[in-house]
Protein backbone atom coordinates (compact mmCIF):
# COMPACT_ATOMS: atom_id res chain seq x y z
CA UNK A 1 0.00 0.00 0.00
CA UNK A 2 1.70 2.71 -1.34
CA UNK A 3 1.03 6.61 0.65
CA UNK A 4 1.23 10.35 -0.82
CA UNK A 5 3.74 12.24 0.70
CA UNK A 6 4.79 15.70 0.03
CA UNK A 7 7.90 17.61 1.14
CA UNK A 8 10.60 19.64 0.02
CA UNK A 9 13.80 18.85 -1.37
CA UNK A 10 16.63 20.94 -2.07
CA UNK A 11 14.26 23.56 -2.13
CA UNK A 12 11.36 21.98 -4.42
CA UNK A 13 8.56 21.01 -3.52
CA UNK A 14 7.68 17.53 -4.24
CA UNK A 15 4.74 15.03 -4.25
CA UNK A 16 5.34 11.05 -4.16
CA UNK A 17 3.54 7.58 -3.47
CA UNK A 18 6.21 6.12 -1.31
CA UNK A 19 5.61 2.71 0.71
CA UNK A 20 5.18 2.63 4.23
CA UNK A 21 8.94 1.15 4.78
CA UNK A 22 10.43 2.21 2.13
CA UNK A 23 13.66 4.61 3.56
CA UNK A 24 14.50 8.14 2.26
CA UNK A 25 17.68 7.11 0.77
CA UNK A 26 15.88 4.95 -2.15
CA UNK A 27 13.36 7.79 -2.53
CA UNK A 28 16.02 10.19 -2.53
CA UNK A 29 18.76 8.09 -5.34
CA UNK A 30 15.87 6.25 -7.75
CA UNK A 31 12.50 8.83 -7.66
CA UNK A 32 14.38 11.84 -7.24
CA UNK A 33 17.47 11.03 -9.12
CA UNK A 34 19.58 13.03 -6.40
CA UNK A 35 22.96 10.39 -6.42
CA UNK A 36 25.11 12.12 -4.04
CA UNK A 37 23.52 10.31 -0.65
CA UNK A 38 25.54 7.24 -1.03
CA UNK A 39 24.19 3.38 -0.49
CA UNK A 40 26.87 2.35 2.48
CA UNK A 41 25.93 0.15 5.44
CA UNK A 42 21.94 0.31 4.92
CA UNK A 43 22.33 0.14 8.79
CA UNK A 44 23.03 4.23 9.76
CA UNK A 45 26.33 3.10 10.86
CA UNK A 46 28.87 4.82 8.20
CA UNK A 47 26.92 7.95 7.31
CA UNK A 48 27.60 7.53 3.50
CA UNK A 49 23.76 8.22 2.84
CA UNK A 50 23.89 11.03 5.24
CA UNK A 51 21.26 14.01 4.45
CA UNK A 52 19.59 16.90 6.26
CA UNK A 53 16.52 16.87 7.69
CA UNK A 54 14.82 20.60 8.56
CA UNK A 55 19.14 21.18 8.69
CA UNK A 56 19.38 17.69 11.22
CA UNK A 57 21.94 15.34 9.67
CA UNK A 58 20.50 12.34 9.56
CA UNK A 59 21.01 8.77 8.13
CA UNK A 60 18.61 8.29 4.81
CA UNK A 61 19.35 4.69 4.95
CA UNK A 62 17.06 4.16 7.92
CA UNK A 63 14.71 7.41 7.96
CA UNK A 64 11.39 6.87 6.40
CA UNK A 65 10.43 8.45 3.51
CA UNK A 66 7.06 8.69 5.06
CA UNK A 67 8.96 10.20 7.78
CA UNK A 68 9.74 13.34 5.70
CA UNK A 69 6.02 14.42 5.34
CA UNK A 70 6.12 18.26 4.98
CA UNK A 71 10.05 18.74 5.78
CA UNK A 72 12.73 20.45 4.30
CA UNK A 73 15.25 17.84 3.28
CA UNK A 74 18.50 19.12 1.40
CA UNK A 75 21.16 17.15 -0.55
CA UNK A 76 24.69 17.41 -1.24
CA UNK A 77 22.91 18.42 -4.57
CA UNK A 78 21.30 21.50 -2.69
CA UNK A 79 24.14 23.18 -1.23
CA UNK A 80 25.17 25.06 -3.65
CA UNK A 81 23.50 28.30 -4.47
CA UNK A 82 23.90 30.46 -7.77
CA UNK A 83 26.42 28.43 -9.07
CA UNK A 84 28.61 28.48 -6.20
CA UNK A 85 29.99 25.62 -4.27
CA UNK A 86 28.83 25.77 -0.01
CA UNK A 87 32.09 26.77 1.66
CA UNK A 88 32.71 23.60 3.27
CA UNK A 89 32.45 22.24 -0.21
CA UNK A 90 34.91 24.54 -1.64
CA UNK A 91 37.39 23.77 1.69
CA UNK A 92 37.17 19.91 0.94
CA UNK A 93 38.53 21.13 -2.31
CA UNK A 94 40.81 23.49 -1.18
CA UNK A 95 42.23 20.83 1.49
CA UNK A 96 42.04 18.11 -0.61
CA UNK A 97 39.86 16.05 1.64
CA UNK A 98 38.33 14.27 -0.94
CA UNK A 99 40.27 11.23 -1.78
CA UNK A 100 38.02 8.43 -3.27
CA UNK A 101 35.12 10.80 -2.25
CA UNK A 102 32.50 8.18 -1.89
CA UNK A 103 32.09 9.30 2.26
CA UNK A 104 32.55 13.28 1.07
CA UNK A 105 28.82 14.40 0.45
CA UNK A 106 27.31 12.88 3.74
CA UNK A 107 30.77 14.50 5.50
CA UNK A 108 30.02 17.56 4.25
CA UNK A 109 26.46 17.57 5.04
CA UNK A 110 26.98 16.15 8.58
CA UNK A 111 29.42 19.01 8.74
CA UNK A 112 26.84 21.66 8.04
CA UNK A 113 24.50 20.46 10.43
CA UNK A 114 27.19 20.81 13.39
CA UNK A 115 28.31 24.00 12.28
CA UNK A 116 24.68 25.76 12.64
CA UNK A 117 24.85 24.43 16.60
CA UNK A 118 28.26 25.14 16.94
CA UNK A 119 29.93 27.83 15.01
CA UNK A 120 33.11 27.74 16.59
CA UNK A 121 34.21 24.65 17.19
CA UNK A 122 37.74 23.31 18.46
CA UNK A 123 39.61 20.94 16.38
CA UNK A 124 38.56 17.88 18.93
CA UNK A 125 34.98 18.94 18.50
CA UNK A 126 35.07 18.71 14.79
CA UNK A 127 37.38 15.26 15.47
CA UNK A 128 34.78 13.91 17.25
CA UNK A 129 31.53 14.98 15.18
CA UNK A 130 33.24 13.93 11.57
CA UNK A 131 34.13 10.76 13.58
CA UNK A 132 30.37 9.62 13.58
CA UNK A 133 31.17 8.75 9.87
CA UNK A 134 33.28 6.27 7.97
CA UNK A 135 36.21 7.22 5.91
CA UNK A 136 38.38 4.45 4.96
CA UNK A 137 40.67 6.78 2.92
CA UNK A 138 41.85 10.38 4.13
CA UNK A 139 42.47 9.50 8.23
CA UNK A 140 40.25 12.62 8.57
CA UNK A 141 42.85 15.42 9.12
CA UNK A 142 42.08 16.82 5.62
CA UNK A 143 38.44 17.17 6.78
CA UNK A 144 38.93 18.11 9.86
CA UNK A 145 41.07 21.25 8.51
CA UNK A 146 38.72 22.13 5.93
CA UNK A 147 35.89 22.25 8.07
CA UNK A 148 38.48 24.08 10.47
CA UNK A 149 38.47 26.73 7.93
CA UNK A 150 34.95 26.82 7.40
CA UNK A 151 34.63 28.00 11.15
CA UNK A 152 37.17 30.29 11.49
CA UNK A 153 35.73 32.69 8.61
Amino acid sequence: MRRAVSFTVNGRAVELEVEPARPLLDVVRDQLGLLGARRGCETAYCGACTVLVDGLAVRSCTFLAARAAGREITTIEGLERDGALDPLQAAFIEHGALECGYCVPGMILLARSFLTDHPTPSPAEIRRALGSNLCRCTGYLKMIKAVEAVALR
